[in-house]
C-alpha cells in the first residue's frame, strides 16, 4: 500500500510540474513571468525527480549569466532583443488567431488579421 501511495504521489508531482514547467516554456516570450513559471515546475518536480534538480540548477545559471550579458550590451542590442521578443509575441497571437477573434468580438472589418489557416 505504501509503495502504490508513493508512485502515486510520483506521478501527480510528474504531471503537475511538467504541466507548470510546459506552461512556462510556451510563455517564455511573452511580457510577464513565463522564466518564473518554468523554474516553479522544475522546483515541482525536482521534490521527485533528480534530473529535475539538475536542470533546474543548470537553467538558473544560464539565465541569469543571459541576463548579465543582455545588462552589458550597448542599448541598440536590447532593443534588437526587445524587438525580436516583440516580434515572436505578435508572430504567436496572430497564428492563434488572437487577433481575429478581437476582429470578430467588436465586428470589424479587418479580415487579414486572421491566422492564415482561417482566410
Amino acid at each position: 500500500m505504501e509503495r502504490l501511495r508513493r508512485q502515486t504521489r510520483k506521478a501527480l508531482i510528474g504531471i503537475v510540474g511538467g504541466l507548470v514547467t510546459l506552461i512556462g516554456l510556451i510563455l517564455i516570450p511573452y511580457p510577464g513571468p513565463g522564466w518564473l513559471i518554468v523554474f516553479a515546475g522544475l522546483a515541482i518536480l525536482a521534490t521527485e525527480f533528480q534530473f529535475a534538480s539538475r536542470l533546474l540548477h543548470f537553467l538558473k545559471g544560464k539565465y541569469e549569466a543571459w541576463v548579465e550579458w543582455l545588462k552589458q550590451q550597448h542599448p541598440f542590442m536590447r532593443g534588437i532583443v526587445v524587438s525580436i521578443t516583440a516580434i515572436i509575441v505578435v508572430l504567436t497571437i496572430w497564428l492563434v488567431n488572437g487577433f481575429g477573434f478581437v476582429n470578430d468580438v467588436f465586428n470589424l472589418p479587418y479580415t487579414w488579421v486572421r491566422a492564415p489557416y482561417l482566410a
